[in-house]
């Protein structure tokens, strides 16, 4: 059961978008969403990886002022 509808439900309402759309712009549809989701999760992990490589910059300057000895 999902959303309150149950298995006889979710067939005729799929069914019904089979009959609407048929079965190639169905797929074509699906791809489409597929592609931008991989796009979403892309952008997302580009951020993540931006954000650990400006940190790990940062890191690296300290790093460097502290090994400097100073006179």
């Amino acid at each position: 059961m999902i959303g309150g509808f149950g298995a006889t439900e979710l067939i005729i309402i799929l069914v019904i978008v089979l009959v609407l759309f048929g079965v190639g712009r169905i797929s074509k549809i699906a791809g489409e969403m597929g592609s931008g989701i991989r796009a979403f999760k892309d952008g997302v992990q580009g951020d993540e990886e931006e954000d650990n490589g400006e940190n790990s910059e940062a890191d690296a300057t300290e790093e460097s002022q502290e090994e400097e000895p100073k006179t």
